[in-house]
């Protein structure tokens, strides 16, 4: 094999590759050794007719698009580890020459990894994010868990209020005609939850068990059901049963019921540093997003659009996988939403050129200041994952094998992130100005 590299603007590249004569007769060789009991000759056993018998009788190239594709893949990994070139994308492969007797010529277009040119990276400004948990905001979590202790109880002796739960049967018509969708048994409504079409719910408030109302109300315009936007309609409604949540007092029995605590006090103060420890993660976060958003800004490189189209499609299989792990097929998704799958790589590319960037960016400053995992940090990712799948270190370790490059590069590229942030400078952000009342004109004369 002979290869010439030919560098091309935006970031590609063209690759030449010559396979000698000799070892394209060899493929074709090995394809009449593999198909020539395949294939009847007269005169001849099924699969004892010489090659050169053959070729007289179909042609010389009978056996040579079979070789091409035989030998193609391999002849391109070689030179493309051969020219020394950071392959980023998959190649587009052009034959120029193929004949028996003859050398195969044929050239594969790819794109090179981009070289990026860094801009500032050091002491970004990035956002200050004030870490503050508020009476109100520690309430709201312990009135969330207050409702999910809560205990329901049928309600026999009063009228349905707003957010009792009515259980209905129920037929909707318009203009004395049933409509698809229009009807449900035993269905369970939280009254004032907004679940049923405005003004449903709000008929049903002062209802008792046992009571058939008539509810009507109109379908909104912009109702997702076009047949049904803007119309009228009349429900026949029974209330089978009505019921209502009985929420647990907040005091030390409750604290004691759904923490390590004995008393409300202690229970409180807990949810307040569990939302502050969380807020500050999320404020962390934050800071780490600026400050790569920063630098990536900052910084200049031409991703060519073969690459983006290979990150679209790896984000499309990964979205893909995670459909099936819930049931749904990419057909499936793509009927629901209206879209194919070109239109779904075509809304990707913003992201995926995002994610090149970013990686690219961080990948310069790993080089630029000599960041790398150290083998006590490896042994301990190593040692979580192996807790992570109940298996042993070492297991691990062999498991991944030549991946465990690529785990010690992810790790560098996460220290890379805290050094950014880590350098970071945290600024207020002025507050929005209220724009002043435009004057009155005066009239005109």
């Amino acid at each position: 094999m002979s290869l010439q590299v030919e560098k091309m603007e935006n970031n590609m590249a063209k690759l030449t590759i010559e396979v000698s004569a000799q070892d394209l007769d060899k493929a074709m060789n090995q394809v009449y050794l593999k198909s020539r009991g395949r294939i009847s000759v007269p005169g001849f056993r099924r699969g004892k007719a010489p090659r050169k018998l053959i070729e007289q009788m179909y042609g010389k190239g009978v056996f040579l698009e079979d070789a091409v594709n035989a030998i193609l893949p391999d002849e391109y990994s070689k030179a493309a580890a051969e020219s020394g070139l950071d392959i980023v994308s998959q190649p587009t492969v052009d034959i120029t020459q193929v004949e028996p007797g003859k050398p195969l010529i044929f050239t594969a277009e790819v794109a090179v990894k981009p070289e990026v040119t860094l801009g500032e990276y050091k002491g970004l400004e990035v956002p200050k994010s004030v870490v503050e948990v508020t009476e109100e905001e520690a309430d709201a979590e312990i009135r969330r868990e207050q409702e999910m202790n809560s205990r329901t109880i049928t309600v026999e002796d009063r009228a349905a209020e707003e957010k009792d739960i009515a259980t209905i049967d129920f037929a909707g018509s318009i203009d004395g005609e049933e409509f698809e969708g229009g009807q449900g048994k035993d269905y369970a409504l939280t009254l004032g939850s907004g679940t049923f079409i405005p003004g449903f719910e709000d008929q049903l408030i002062g209802a008792k068990t046992g009571d058939h109302v008539e509810v009507k109300v109109t379908f909104p315009e912009d109702y997702q059901a076009s047949e049904l936007a803007g119309k009228e309609a009349v429900f026949q409604v029974d209330v089978k049963k009505i019921e209502t949540k009985e929420l647990p007092e907040l005091d030390d029995e409750f604290a004691q019921d759904v923490s390590e605590f004995d008393t409300f006090e202690e229970y409180k103060n807990s949810v307040k540093e569990r939302l502050t420890q969380k807020k500050t993660e999320q404020a962390r976060q934050a800071k780490e997003n600026a400050a790569v958003e920063q630098a990536v800004k900052n910084a200049s490189m031409d991703v060519p659009e073969p690459m983006i189209k290979e990150q679209s499609r790896q984000m499309m299989d990964d979205f893909s996988r995670n459909l099936q792990s819930q049931g749904l097929s990419m057909e499936q998704y793509c009927q629901y939403t209206g879209q194919n799958e070109d239109q779904m790589l075509e809304s990707m590319k913003p992201q995926a050129l995002q994610r090149i960037q970013t990686r690219l960016v961080l990948e310069k400053i790993v080089e630029a200041e000599n960041i790398e995992a150290t083998e006590e940090e490896v042994e301990e990712e190593l040692s979580k994952m192996a807790k992570a799948y109940n298996m042993e270190t070492d297991k691990i370790r062999e498991m991944l094998g030549a991946n465990l490059d690529q785990v010690k590069e992810d790790m560098a590229v996460q220290k890379a992130i805290t050094f950014l942030a880590d350098a970071a400078v945290e600024v207020e952000q002025p507050e929005e100005a209220e724009q002043p009342e435009e004057a009155e004109k005066p009239e005109e004369a």
